[in-house]
């Protein structure tokens, strides 16, 4: 036991302690903790929904409004800034006022502001709204994680982060099929109204059923409160009496900082950790942004456009269910550097490709979004796995909040790449470079964290 960790008083006299997480991960997962995923996958996948619709609405609102391209830039920039700032700064609140009620206040905020945006008159104020939005998206976000990392025993962990974030992807499809059937029927505002209304109805079962962080209300005191909820895990445990918790990161009334995430043996693992995520995401909506252009460039129909781009996210969904058990049972950062590192060759095939039939083009795409799609998916979890409990949620946030620079900018590069005259198939050969750069900062991460594991 380490020199930060808590011996608490909760309830059954004479019985022998209960260590965390050692608990959790020696049970099988229960239906109370397959519930609390399950409301986390839920949240993560009207995050998706509400975070993508924008995209889908975009074309309808130009129409609408007669706005330049160069306005509805504005207007997703929004978010994406709203996104960083729910990631880096509210993220950490969850020391502060726990994870249920930072994932409560942030599907409030984004739902209250997506209903907002419904009556919308101008630019200007969806813009504002977008922003509101994005903030509670980025605030939700790693609390889910957390507490789905908390409640997951070790051996399944990555496998249940992977699991609740692919909501996060069936939140775009969903939001795809939502739009193309509201707006045409009722115009784009009702992609709002379904957006908004869907987790204000979820707010009192996340009330009712979301657990809080057992770490979290040790730390709080709150011994009563953590004792019922492990009761929940096994009911082999007496109702009453006096029961003693041990556990990790739990020492009363610690607040956690983000300069943690910067000293000691945590800084050089957490820079790292950025660079993959920045790398990662610069790729994913690098490739996201003008892998249309470049088919439509190459003579493919817009039906073969439309289906390229989902294909990309199923590429992501499907792997996951590889890649998370994988993580699980054969180690996370192996499994991921070689996800990382097979991908330089769907790059290389993908390049190859180009100009030949459909189904072969479609098929580089989908094994494209295992990689790119999938390492993204695969990189938070990792995130989850290196972080303790206590830093978690912050870790996570800044990871996810540094890693959106990267998406911004990712664009950009790719676009100016192209302008520069570089062929298609040259810009897949040159993407290899950071895939495989990526895979090798995570195996790296992995020796690294043996040897700590040893000193």
């Amino acid at each position: 036991m380490s020199e930060t960790t808590s011996s608490r008083s909760a309830t059954v006299s004479g019985s022998k302690p209960i260590r965390l997480p050692g608990f959790i991960d020696e049970r099988r997962l229960g239906g109370f903790q397959l519930r609390t995923v399950l409301l986390c996958a839920l949240v993560m996948l009207l995050d998706g929904f509400d975070t993508q619709a924008i995209n889908y609405m975009a074309p309808a609102i130009t129409q609408d409004w007669d706005v330049s391209k160069g306005t509805m830039a504005t207007i997703f920039s929004a978010a994406l800034v709203g996104l960083m700032i729910g990631y880096l700064l509210l993220a950490p609140l969850s020391d502060k006022l726990g994870h249920k009620r930072l994932v409560m206040a942030g599907v409030a905020l984004f739902s209250l502001s997506t209903l907002v945006s419904v009556g919308a008159q101008s630019p200007d104020q969806l813009m504002i709204m977008r922003f509101i939005t994005g903030i509670g998206l980025g605030a939700a976000t790693p609390s889910t994680i957390a507490l789905t990392a908390e409640y997951s025993p070790k051996r399944l962990r990555a496998s249940l982060v992977l699991a609740i974030y692919c909501g996060f992807s069936l939140g775009f499809v969903a939001a795809n099929y939502a739009a193309g059937w509201l707006i045409p029927a009722y115009g784009w505002r009702s992609v709002f109204v379904a957006g908004a209304v869907l987790p204000l109805a979820m707010l009192p079962v996340l009330a009712w059923r979301l657990p809080e962080s057992i770490s979290y209300l040790l730390r709080r005191g709150q011994n009563a409160k953590a004792y019922a909820h492990l009761r929940r895990i096994d009911r082999m445990l007496p109702e009453t009496g006096e029961a003693h918790i041990e556990a990790e990161s739990a020492d009363p009334g610690k607040r956690v900082k983000v300069t943690e995430l910067l000293t000691g043996r945590q800084l050089l693992g957490t820079v790292l950790l950025w660079v993959v995520f920045a790398i990662n995401l610069a790729m994913f909506y690098g490739l996201q942004s003008w892998m249309p252009t470049i088919l439509s460039e190459r003579g493919y129909s817009a039906g073969t456009l439309a289906t390229a781009a989902s294909m990309t996210t199923i590429g992501g969904i499907v792997i996951a269910f590889v890649i998370g058990p994988a993580m699980d049972r054969l180690g996370a950062y192996g499994s991921l550097s070689t996800l990382y590192f097979v991908g330089c060759g769907f790059l290389v095939l993908m390049g190859l490709v180009l100009g030949s039939p459909v189904w072969m083009v479609l098929a580089a795409i989908f094994l494209i979004g295992c990689t790119i799609s999938g390492g993204q998916k695969s990189v938070i979890a990792l995130a989850a796995a290196l972080y303790p409990e206590e830093v978690r949620s912050t870790g996570v946030g800044w990871a996810l909040g540094i890693g959106r620079v990267g998406g911004i900018v990712g664009p950009m590069i790719v676009g100016g790449m192209l302008a520069g005259g570089i062929g298609h198939e040259q810009l897949f050969m040159i993407l290899v470079a950071p895939a495989a750069l990526c895979g090798l900062i995570v195996l790296y991460l992995g020796h690294r964290a043996k040897r700590l594991e040893l000193a």
